[in-house]
């Protein structure tokens, strides 16, 4: 309880770990919440969970309660899931697919992640996983980071109609980016490009928590 109080006037550091994927991983006390940190972004809670959760109340929080089947490419801490869980109260099945297994370790232990009911846990790339599944879903979020920069696979054509076939009638994506330079800016023009404008609505919201942008695309058929 001292750590949690004391957070609000400093960051409080209670685990530190060096990560193949992210460089290093930390558990921090933030403002009275726990946070999920990589070297130099915000990876779980904090930020990154107030960025996610305008996505998701873009999307409508009703209309989310009300879906059957959400895939989540890049788990983290958890956060976006535990948004899912105990804010919108979705009740349906989520597979999170998350790379880095010490990751996992970090968010059952610090973040309960084990503890939600209606998960799926999967390690495994996220560009494999989409390649094998024979699932479809309602939404689809993708939030994958290694530090700072998103894998380039994220915004290749294949990839792209890939989720695409993988998404319900209706169906949603929820692509969270970082926009930090003109090259990530130009890889998330080709990306809103990728979309036919005569099968799918595509938003885009700037500025996200000042550096990300979340793009929003819904299938129309």
């Amino acid at each position: 309880m001292f750590k949690k109080l004391f957070s609000y006037i400093i960051p409080i550091n209670v685990f530190k770990q060096k990560s193949n994927i992210s460089q290093t991983l930390e558990v921090t006390w933030s403002n009275g919440e726990l946070v999920l940190d990589s070297k130099n972004t915000n990876y779980s809670y904090g930020s990154l969970q107030r960025i996610l959760r305008k996505g998701l109340k873009f999307i409508g929080f009703g209309r989310i309660k009300t879906m059957n089947n959400i895939l989540v490419l890049g788990v983290a801490g958890g956060s976006v899931i535990k948004t899912l869980v105990d804010e919108i109260n979705f009740e349906g099945k989520i597979t999170g697919v998350e790379i880095d297994n010490n990751v996992i370790t970090i968010a059952n232990k610090y973040f309960h992640l084990n503890q939600i009911r209606n998960l799926e846990i999967i390690i495994d790339d996220a560009f494999e996983f989409v390649l094998k599944t024979k699932d479809v879903y309602d939404l689809i979020i993708i939030d994958i980071f290694q530090d700072t920069k998103m894998p380039l696979f994220l915004f290749e054509p294949f990839f792209i109609n890939r989720i695409c076939d993988l998404l319900q009638p209706k169906g949603f994506i929820l692509f969270n980016t970082m926009v930090l330079n003109d090259k990530q800016k130009q890889l998330n023009l080709g990306f809103l490009n990728a979309f036919d404008v005569t099968q799918y609505n595509v938003t885009k919201l700037h500025k996200v928590e000042e550096l990300n942008e979340l793009i929003i695309v819904e299938s129309k058929l």
